[in-house]
Order: C-alpha cells, then sequence, then structure tokens
C-alpha cells in the first residue's frame, strides 16, 4: 500500500499520461482520416506540413487558436459559450474508467493497475455520461439563433434519444454473461481459450448485440452514414454552424473524441480488452492490443465515411426504433433463455 500522498502523484501522473495518449490520438485520428479519404477519392490529402504531412495536426491547431472568435449578436451568450464546453466535458469524462492494459509490475513502483479510476458500476457511468453529451449539442443549436443550428440541434437530440435505447439494450447480453457492471471485471471474464485456440471473447456469444452497439454506435457520434445533424448539403454545418475559432475545435475535438470512447468500449466490451496472445508473460503487450483494436474501429468509422451515403431522417428514425431495437430485445431474450439453462 502507498501513502495517501504518493496514491494522489500516482493518480495525476495516469490521468496526464492518459490524456495527453488520448488527445494525440484524436489529432493523428483526423490526419488519418483525412489521408485515407483522399486515398478512396483518388486524391493525396494533406501531406506538406512536416514529413509525410505528420505535422498537419499542429498547424490545424494553431490556426484555430489564431482566428477571430465571432459570436452572432443575436445569440444567447452564456448558453453559446457553454455548449462547446459541456459537449468535450463529456467525451473526456469517460475516460477515466477504460482498463487500458492488465496489471504491470514496475520497479521501485511496484503492482500498477493500467486504469485511472476502478468501480462496481463502470459501465453505468459511462452510459450516463454519454447520455449527457446531447445537452451541449442541443444548447448549441438553440442558443445560436440559427435556424440551421436549430434543425441540427433538433435533428441530433431526436436521433441520440432514438439510438441511446438500442445501444443501451444491446450491452444487457454483455452484463447477463458477465454477472457485473465493472469493466476491468468484464476483460478479465475474456481471457484464456475454449477448445484451447478460440479467444473467450464476447464478440462470439454475443454476435447479435455488437452488431447492434457498433450501428448504434455509429449513429450517437453523428457519422456517416446517420451524419443528419451535420448535412452540410442541407444544413450548412448544424448545430455548430455559428460557432468558429477553438469553440468550433472543441465540438470537432467532442466529436473524434466520442468516436474514441465508444471505439474503446466496443473493445472492452466484446473483443477482450488488453487480452492476446502472450499477455500472461509479458503483460505490456495488452497495451498494444488494446491500441491496435482501437484502430481497427477507427478505420472502420473511417472507411464507412468514404463509401456510403446519407440516410434521410425518416429512414435513420424508422431504422433505429423498427429494426435495431427489435433486434436488441430479441438478443437479450435469447441470452438471458440460453444464461437460464447455463450456456454461460
Amino acid at each position: 500500500m502507498y501513502g495517501p500522498i504518493v496514491e494522489v502523484i500516482l493518480k495525476l501522473v495516469a490521468i496526464t499520461v492518459a490524456f495527453t495518449a488520448i488527445l494525440m490520438i484524436v489529432a493523428y485520428t483526423v490526419l488519418a482520416e483525412r489521408r485515407v479519404l483522399g486515398f478512396i477519392q483518388g486524391r493525396l490529402g494533406p501531406n506538406r506540413v512536416g514529413p509525410f504531412g505528420l505535422l498537419q495536426p499542429f498547424a490545424d491547431l494553431l490556426k484555430f487558436i489564431l482566428k477571430e472568435d465571432i459570436v452572432p449578436d443575436k445569440s444567447t451568450r452564456f448558453v453559446y459559450f457553454l455548449a462547446p464546453v459541456i459537449a468535450i466535458m463529456c467525451a473526456l469524462m469517460t475516460m477515466i474508467v477504460y482498463p487500458f492494459g492488465p496489471n504491470i509490475t514496475l520497479p521501485w513502483i511496484g503492482n500498477i493497475q493500467l486504469v485511472i479510476a476502478r468501480f462496481d458500476v463502470a459501465l453505468l457511468y459511462v452510459l450516463g455520461i454519454t447520455s449527457v453529451g446531447v445537452y451541449g449539442i442541443a444548447l448549441a443549436g438553440w442558443s445560436s439563433n440559427n435556424k440551421y443550428s436549430l434543425m441540427g440541434g433538433l435533428r441530433s437530440s431526436a436521433q441520440l434519444i432514438s439510438y441511446e435505447l438500442s445501444l443501451g439494450l444491446s450491452l444487457v447480453g454483455v452484463i447477463l454473461m458477465s454477472g457485473t457492471l465493472d469493466l476491468y471485471r468484464i476483460v478479465e471474464l475474456q481471457s484464456g481459450y475454449v477448445w484451447g485456440f478460440i479467444p473467450r471473447w464476447n464478440v462470439g456469444p454475443q454476435f447479435l448485440g455488437f452488431i447492434v452497439y457498433l450501428t448504434s454506435a455509429i449513429a450517437e457520434t453523428n457519422r456517416v452514414p446517420f451524419d443528419l445533424p451535420e448535412a452540410e448539403t442541407e444544413l450548412v454545418a448544424g448545430f455548430h454552424t455559428e460557432y468558429s475559432a477553438m469553440k468550433f475545435a472543441l465540438f470537432f475535438m467532442a466529436e473524434y473524441v466520442n468516436m474514441l470512447t465508444v471505439s474503446m468500449l466496443a473493445t472492452t466490451l466484446f473483443l477482450g480488452g488488453w487480452n492476446g496472445p502472450f499477455v500472461q508473460s509479458f503483460p505490456i503487450l495488452g497495451v498494444f492490443y488494446f491500441l491496435i483494436k482501437i484502430i481497427f474501429f477507427l478505420f472502420l468509422y473511417i472507411w464507412l465515411r468514404g463509401t456510403l451515403p446519407r440516410f434521410r431522417f425518416d429512414q435513420l428514425m424508422s431504422f433505429g426504433w423498427k429494426f435495431l431495437l427489435p433486434v436488441a430485445i430479441l438478443n437479450i431474450i435469447l441470452t438471458a433463455t440460453l444464461a437460464f439453462f447455463g450456456v454461460f
């Protein structure tokens, strides 16, 4: 056991390292998206700033800092300023509960858990915080006093409320199998192999729930083909039409942090978290496995953006309520039945 001062120092170091890593991943996800979309569309993408364009995120940051911050005269100023803060804070607050790897032992320090905060209802905490994030978008659309922003905010509110239900229900199967809401424990239960070679990941028995979760998560993050709140061809830029400079950058960051959040949650609940070959012998490998799985989901986001067209809004709502919700309920019924008969 450490003293209280050492505990506080270790937590501060963990928070600093984790959030720095997260912001760097977000910055280079934006660059990767621009380069991959350029490849898909037969063009180059940003490749001028630094070797291979690797310094482009820092150039973008400098541009946002130096741009003029324009505030509409008719806006509700306090709420207008508050909305992007709510969006980015709700996006970042979930990061403290994700386990980045197994316990590792360091010289002079001892055993360390690679999670900032571990508690029994971590999954409930993630769902609660992410559901509050919609208030930032709704308030941004209303406070701007712009009809396009208001339309984007209303669309986003309706979309997030609709798909939040399917997303939450898709996770019930994992909870029934694991018997816990502790994310660290859920990852531990996915260690090992079935028949000696098949990983004991939840994506196998919960494949139906995984598909529902993945679809709902894409809709929750307002990404193609569910990007109706920002539909540039219809609403200019949706809820952040009137935002510029750093306030626009906060909304931009919040979207990509939310993409990272749902990727980390999918990895933790369905793809075994840090589990992989030789993790028992070399625990530090778990961090790399976790990162590789996250990169897979982020690439999927980018790939879908370059491939699929946007839905109409009525199609979007019908798909959520008439297809995803019944499938999520069916998955719960099947999982509960199999759990009752002792299959899990």
